[in-house]
């Protein structure tokens, strides 16, 4: 861990902490334990959002941080006095929104992440690809500026590790991931609680809108590409939520025979989200750096503005010529 950031957050009395917009469980968890830990610390700490927290995630602790971002002119007598502001599992700039406001007012900017696409975008940055999570990067700063852990920072950082590594199943989980979870089992943690909650509970809703999304499945390339679909008119049908969203990406890519599978989510009538997904060879985080996104080489994601049939013509030659690129 960089000494400049430790002594940067030793020194500051007010601190703001700046997850990405789409909150996920990395973001979240990281956001959370670096404020938790930090109060203890004596600090003055603010998370700022843009959206509300998904449900999933309501059972987290040091939800009294977070405060939903208006806009700066309204919220700039709260974050006058925050010295420095840090930047939690964000790529790019463009991943802080309305938010960037705050970020580029700070005196002292910090750029924490693991997405290889990072753009170095602070004064400060430390990205560590190889970690599996931020979580990961946000353990190990909380060790370096001597701050204990308890239960409520370690359920923190623990649901940000099973989210970003898929339950330990993906490949970016390391022996390191390993380590720092077996000495967050230490303290209490109802781990088939929160396996259920983040995995397995859904919403009747939800499983309406999975099954609309399974029956958009295109196949391409023998197979090897699979796209799917969900639209507003669809969320609109299940009353579904747009957090309900998560997770359908998996049920595509888990098709046999499947390299790439790309879910388009319609946001607005001209912007398309697109999650792209990879089992192996097929480095997604090109695509999407291409289209103005990022992520990892097996997860990414960008947004293409234009309608939805159009979206996929855009990203579609470059989905084909990823699945015909064998690793050299």
């Amino acid at each position: 861990m960089p000494q400049n950031i430790i002594n940067k957050l030793k020194e500051s009395k007010n601190i703001i902490i700046l997850p990405h917009v789409s909150v996920d469980g990395d973001a979240l968890g990281s956001s959370l334990a670096l404020a938790l830990a930090l109060k203890k610390a004596g600090k003055n700490v603010r998370v700022y959002f843009e959206e509300e927290i998904p449900q999933v995630f309501t059972f987290l602790p040091g939800k009294e941080f977070i405060l939903k971002y208006s806009n700066f002119n309204e919220d700039s007598s709260k974050m006058s006095k925050a010295e420095t502001v840090v930047a939690l599992d964000t790529g790019d700039l463009e991943r802080l929104g309305n938010r960037v406001e705050i970020f580029n007012n700070s005196e002292n900017k910090i750029n924490i992440d693991h997405h290889p696409t990072n753009t170095y975008f602070a004064e400060i940055n430390y990205v560590n690809p190889k970690a599996a999570a931020t979580c990961e990067i946000v353990y190990e700063l909380i060790k370096a500026i001597d701050i204990e852990l308890d239960n409520d920072i370690a359920l923190c950082l623990y649901t940000g590790i099973l989210t970003d590594t898929g339950g330990f199943k993906f490949g970016n989980t390391t022996s390191i991931t390993h380590l720092i979870v077996s000495e967050l089992l230490n303290y209490q943690l109802d781990i088939p609680t929160i396996s259920y909650r983040i995995f397995d509970a859904v919403s009747k809703e939800k499983l309406k809108l999975i099954g609309k999304a399974i029956n958009t499945i295109e196949l391409h390339e023998d197979g090897k590409l699979a796209l799917a679909t969900v639209t507003k008119k669809m969320l609109e049908e299940t009353g579904a939520l747009d957090e309900d969203t998560e997770g359908i990406i998996n049920y595509v890519r888990n098709i046999n025979g499947v390299e790439i599978a790309a879910l388009f989510k319609e946001k607005e009538d001209l912007e398309i989200k697109v999650s792209l997904r990879s089992k192996s060879y097929a480095d997604v985080a090109e695509i999407a750096l291409k289209h103005n996104g990022g992520g990892h080489k097996n997860a990414a994601g960008c947004t293409i503005n234009a309608p939805l049939g159009e979206a996929k013509k855009i990203i579609f030659d470059d989905l084909i010529k990823a699945i015909n690129t064998h690793k050299s």
